[in-house]
C-alpha cells in the first residue's frame, strides 16, 4: 500500500523500537529486511504494519517504485564506508529518506546530495540518531544562557546489560586504534584513546574513549566551539580497556582487522553481562561566557535504566518520520544532517513511557 514508512532492518536492534513507537503513533509500516520470518515475527506485534523481504544491495530501486512508501527509514548499519545509493534510491524516487547514521563522513558528506534532493522535492536527513540529533538538541536548549559558548565535552556509556547491535559494533571496530582527522582542540587524536572518567547522576564514574562521530565536525560549524571533545565506553572497566589495548597493536600496526571480529568480540562481551548494570547514560558540558561576561559551564545528563537505553538513539528517527509522513512543512527539502532538527521537550516526550530521567547540573 502506498504512503507507508518502509523500515530497512525494521526487525533490528534500532529498527524494531522505531517500529514499535511509530505503530503506538498510528502509522502504517512495512518492516523490511533480508529475513522475512524475523519481519513477519515483528508484524504479528504490530497490528498496522506488513513484512516485506528486502536486501537494499539488489533490486531496491524497483521494490521504491512497487511500494511507494511516504518515507524510507535507513536502519542497516554500519554506514562507516559506506556510499549514499539508498538515499539516492529514494531521490531518485521521489521518497522522503532518513538515517540513523554515526559515521563522521557519512553523516558531515551528506549536504552533497542537497541538489538533488531539492530537485526532487524530497527531505533526506542522516545522522538521525542521539548523535547529532540529540546532542544538538540539548545544545539548542541551552545556549540561551551563553553570550559565547567555548568548549562542548560530552559522551555516551550504555549500561553492560543493554542490548547491543552487531552493526553499532563494527562501526565502532572500525575506527579503533586508527588515527582520526584531527578536531576542535585535538590535532592528533585516535580511535578508542585518551581514556578519561566521567562521573554520572546513579550511574556513578564510567571510562570514556575517543570516537569518531559527525558532531566532531558538525557542532563546532553549527555553533562556534573551539573545543569539542566526545568518549564513549564500556561499563565495565575490563572491557572497556581490553578494547583499548586492542587500539594500541592497531596503532602499532599489527594486522588486526577489528570489524571483522565483531560477532565474536560481541559474543565475548555479552558473556561479562552478570558483572554490569542495565543503566546506561549521556552527559553534555558546556562551557563558555554568559550575559554578563562571566564564565559559566551546564551540565545536563541522560540516564536510562531498566535496559531501556537503546530507546534513546531512536527518537529522531521516529519524530522525523512521523512529521514527514504527516507533510510538515517546517521540514524543508533538501539534504542535511539531523542537527537542530528536533526540539528536546519533543524528544524527551517520546521517551516517558521508559524508565529514563534528565539531570542538570
Amino acid at each position: 500500500m502506498a504512503d507507508d514508512i518502509l523500515i530497512l532492518g525494521g526487525y533490528g536492534n534500532f529498527g524494531k523500537r522505531i517500529a514499535r513507537a511509530l505503530s503506538r503513533h498510528g502509522l502504517p509500516l512495512v518492516i523490511a529486511g533480508r529475513d522475512l520470518f524475523k519481519a513477519e515475527a515483528l508484524c504479528r506485534e504490530l497490528p498496522n504494519a506488513r513484512p516485506l523481504r528486502l536486501d537494499i544491495h539488489a533490486g531496491l530501486s524497483k521494490v521504491l517504485a512497487a511500494e511507494k512508501p511516504s518515507v524510507v527509514v535507513h536502519t542497516s548499519g554500519p554506514f562507516q564506508g559506506s556510499d549514499y545509493a539508498v538515499a539516492r534510491a529514494c531521490i531518485a524516487a521521489g521518497i522522503h529518506y532518513i538515517d540513523l547514521a554515526d559515521g563522521r563522513d557519512f553523516v558531515g558528506e551528506f549536504s552533497q546530495l542537497d541538489r538533488e534532493a531539492k530537485a526532487a522535492g524530497v527531505t533526506v536527513i542522516s545522522g538521525a540518531s542521539t548523535v547529532p540529533g540529540l546532542s544538538s538538541a540539548v545544545v539548542e536548549n541551552l545556549k540561551s544562557a551563553f553570550a559565547r559558548m567555548d568548549a562542548l565535552d560530552f559522551g555516551i556509556s550504555p549500561g553492560q546489560k543493554a542490548e547491543r547491535g552487531l552493526a553499532t559494533t563494527r562501526g565502532i571496530l572500525s575506527y579503533v586504534g586508527k588515527a582520526l582527522r584531527p578536531f576542535a582542540g585535538h590535532p592528533k587524536p585516535y580511535g578508542w584513546q585518551d581514556s578519561h572518567r566521567q562521573t554520572y547522576p546513579v550511574m556513578g564514574k564510567r571510562w570514556l574513549a575517543n570516537c569518531d562521530i559527525p558532531d566532531l565536525d558538525l557542532l563546532p560549524a553549527a555553533y562556534g566551539f573551539t573545543s569539542v571533545r566526545f568518549g564513549a565506553g564500556l561499563e565495565l572497566g575490563v572491557l572497556h580497556f581490553g578494547l583499548w589495548s586492542l587500539s594500541w597493536l592497531v596503532r602499532a600496526r599489527f594486522p588486526l582487522k577489528l570489524p571483522t571480529m565483531a560477532k565474536p568480540l560481541l559474543a565475548a562481551s555479552d558473556a561479562f553481562n552478570f558483572m554490569g548494570s542495565d543503566i546506561g547514560g549521556m552527559h553534555v558540558t558546556i562551557s563558555g561566557i554568559d550575559h554578563t561576561g562571566a564564565t559559566l559551564t551546564r551540565s545536563w545528563f541522560i540516564v536510562a535504566k531498566s535496559g531501556d537505553g537503546p530507546q534513546i538513539p531512536c527518537v529522531p528517527a521516529i519524530l522525523l518520520a512521523k512529521r514527514l509522513h504527516e507533510k510538515d512543512p517546517a521540514l524543508a527539502h533538501g539534504a542535511l544532517p539531523c542537527v537542530g532538527l528536533v526540539r528536546l521537550e519533543d524528544y524527551l516526550s517520546e521517551l516517558r513511557r521508559f524508565d529514563i530521567k534528565t539531570f542538570e547540573a
